[in-house]
């Protein structure tokens, strides 16, 4: 028997079950709305508001598809908070204050990719003076005596 005759084994997959999406508690949602728009400045006022128990919050918070949910929500939160923000910093452009207006600037120009490099530019030895100056180079021809002198004794 070759093995041109040998029977072939093929893999074969099956389709996984689809995992069901987890629902989030129409409580649990409006405590998370609360929380990421700043209506309740404190998990406690926003439970009170809502009528869930803190507990059950800090319980609820550990599951994954509700830290997905506030992950969603604070995207969110910022994606609408950053049209207000740029409005915002073109105001500055225009202040009273100069220095003010200096860095709504700067900060606009970086935003749209024009800045200054963030250090100083390549310079290698430049008039460099360093604090101590060993020399490698070969030693003096002649040679140095350094035993200190002792005065004799009278």
């Amino acid at each position: 028997m070759s093995d041109d005759d040998k029977p072939m084994h093929r893999l074969t997959t099956t389709e996984a079950k689809p995992t069901r999406e987890r629902r989030v508690s129409r409580r649990m949602s409006e405590f998370i709305r609360l929380i990421t728009t700043g209506e309740c400045k404190t998990q406690k006022a926003a439970c009170e508001r809502v009528g869930i128990h803190p507990n059950s919050i800090a319980r609820e918070m550990r599951k994954a598809h509700i830290r997905v949910f506030i992950d969603r929500a604070v995207r969110q939160t910022i994606a609408d908070g950053s049209m207000r923000a740029s409005a915002r910093l073109l105001q500055l452009v225009d202040a009273s204050s100069e220095h003010v207006s200096l860095d709504a600037s700067k900060h606009m120009l970086a935003l749209s990719g024009h800045q200054p490099p963030a250090g100083p530019g390549m310079q290698v030895n430049v008039n460099f003076r360093a604090g101590y100056v060993i020399d490698l180079s070969d030693p003096p021809v002649t040679a140095i005596d350094v035993t200190p002198f002792i005065a004799p004794k009278r």
